[in-house]
C-alpha cells in the first residue's frame, strides 16, 4: 500500500460546520460537522474517487510539486484563551 499526499482546501462555513476540497480531483468536495468529520470525509472521497479512475483505467491528475516540495496551503483552527 502506498501513501500519497493529496492538497486539499478546508474552510468553515458561516452556518457552522466545514466545508473540504481537494481541488486536483474534480468534484471532491464534502462537508463535516466538525473539522476532524470533513478531512475524514474528504479522504472517503478521495478514496473513492481514485478508485474510480483507476476502474476506468484513467491516469490520476499530478500532484503538484515544486522543487519537490509538495504545495500546501491552508488554516487550522486553533483555540486560544481570550
Amino acid at each position: 500500500m502506498k501513501t500519497h499526499l493529496y492538497p486539499i482546501i478546508l474552510e468553515c462555513m458561516e452556518e457552522g460546520g466545514y466545508y473540504a476540497e481537494c481541488p486536483i480531483l474534480q468534484g471532491c468536495h464534502v462537508e463535516g460537522e466538525t473539522y476532524a468529520e470533513a478531512l475524514e470525509n474528504l479522504e472517503d472521497a478521495i478514496q473513492v474517487i481514485i478508485e474510480s479512475y483507476k476502474e476506468l483505467g484513467k491516469p490520476l491528475p499530478a500532484i503538484p510539486e515544486i522543487e519537490g516540495h509538495l504545495i500546501v496551503a491552508g488554516s487550522i483552527p486553533v483555540r486560544t484563551e481570550e
